[in-house]
């Protein structure tokens, strides 16, 4: 947090000196007045993230302070203390959004996977992994510790994709037992030559961590995969 600050207001402090008579421009010119105005923005989109804490006039005055080299109005001890205080109250915030969304995602979760199970060609694991087939191949099944060759697309509940070995052009392959666990114990079911479509609850994904930004947590994941050979 303390190296985030420094470098916004770092970044700031350029930007006000650059434009110091705070007027309104609307023609960039020099390579200057062009560095600062995408450093402004750049100040700007980090201080959006964080709108309701900024004041912007106190925000000025401090960065006026410093510049011009007066008596900053609270001490050291005093300035580590508050940014302490925001970063506990933004972690808090931060947290708070991650269980609800998490709580959000598993109940949709729950009532698709509930629905689902009962339209016709929906198969049921024991461990609440659900597959359709789409086409049946006669090749062989692998193992859990074989590495697969497989073509998939992965989408969330709402029809986004995150990810696709066909937008690559080329097939993924990798050892059956690193991957995910609804996906350990689905391609077991195919043989070569076979397409699936898994839909994959929360505990045999990601769980609660998600993946990235793409993947939230506790989300339902929905691949078509295609299962294009093994390697022993």
């Amino acid at each position: 947090m303390k190296e985030t600050c420094t470098v916004i207001l770092l970044a700031a402090a350029i930007w006000f000196g650059a434009c110091a008579k705070n007027q309104s421009k609307t023609e960039l010119k020099s390579d200057a007045e062009k560095v600062s105005y995408v450093l402004g923005q750049n100040v700007g989109s980090s201080l959006k993230e964080i709108e309701a804490e900024i004041d912007l006039a106190a925000f000025m005055q401090g960065l006026r302070d410093t510049l011009e080299g007066r008596q900053p109005l609270l001490s050291e001890e005093e300035a580590e203390q508050v940014m302490q205080a925001f970063s506990v109250r933004r972690q808090a915030e931060y947290q708070k959004k991650a269980e609800e969304l998490a709580e959000k995602n598993q109940t949709e979760g729950q009532e698709f996977l509930e629905q689902n199970k009962n339209k016709a060609g929906i198969k049921t694991t024991a461990s609440g992994l659900q597959y359709e087939v789409l086409q049946e191949g006669s090749g062989p099944r692998p193992k859990a510790t074989d590495q697969v060759t497989v073509h998939y697309r992965g989408t969330l509940l709402d029809g986004k994709e995150f990810d696709s070995s066909y937008k690559r052009g080329e097939p993924a392959t990798f050892p059956l037992n690193r991957v995910i666990t609804g996906w350990t114990e689905g391609v077991q079911l195919m043989k070569v030559g076979s397409k699936y479509k898994f839909y994959i609850p929360p505990e045999l994904a990601y769980g609660e961590r998600g993946a990235g930004d793409a993947i939230g947590p506790n989300c339902t994941l929905i691949f078509e995969v295609e299962l294009v050979g093994i390697k022993n």
